[in-house]
């Protein structure tokens, strides 16, 4: 499974995983429950670069990150246009794109097997409705690898167009990336099914 963790030893990767996790939860949180103002758009773009300037991860991994996720920006700005307006538009993708950022610390300062321990442990109690907390913890700790990965694949769709000269605009590039997604999905239900997850 693509990771997006980056060994290090100092800033947000000394932070136990269940106390950090907390953390980010909640700066994840304000950021997607204050009210939709500019203020808060400029207020969450401080926080992730206050976040991203701790030692070990850096502005340069910010980038990095933005550049990933940037035609889930693109889309997002692109549907809250037509239906809100340029500022509320602006404001909703830097509140989305704040989120994701803060978020995407905790799978790029914690390894896997952390992770995994972490969500088991918190996700207990809820063998007392019948429900299995190992297979909830894969189901979580395989969702946030998919991200990268989804991102990978809108990357390559994009460079093959380009190498292709191919034409057809954001429609066919939507319809190859659906058949890429599709095709990991089933990749990835193969494998964890060749592991005796069912």
């Amino acid at each position: 499974m693509l990771t997006l963790y980056r060994p290090d030893a100092r800033g947000w990767h000394r932070l136990p995983a269940g106390p950090k996790t907390l953390l980010l939860l909640g700066l994840v949180m304000t950021v997607s429950l204050l009210p939709a103002a500019p203020a808060t758009a400029a207020g969450a773009a401080a926080l992730c670069l206050a976040c991203y300037a701790v030692p070990g991860t850096g502005w340069r991994e910010l980038v990095r990150q933005i550049r990933a996720l940037r035609w889930l920006v693109i889309i997002a700005l692109a549907g809250q246009l037509i239906f809100l307006g340029l500022e509320p538009a602006v404001v909703g993708t830097v509140r989305i794109l704040a989120a994701i950022l803060l978020a995407a610390l905790l799978a790029l300062t914690t390894p896997v097997a952390a992770l995994l321990d972490l969500f088991e442990r918190a996700l207990r109690p809820a063998r007392a409705i019948g429900a299995d907390p190992k297979r909830i913890s894969l189901l979580l700790v395989v969702a946030l690898g998919s991200v990268p990965t989804l991102a990978r694949l809108a990357g390559e769709v994009r460079d093959a167009h380009r190498a292709r000269g191919a034409g057809g605009g954001i429609r066919s590039s939507a319809l190859a990336f659906i058949v890429l997604a599709l095709k990991h999905a089933d990749d990835l239900g193969d494998a964890l099914t060749a592991r005796g997850v069912r």
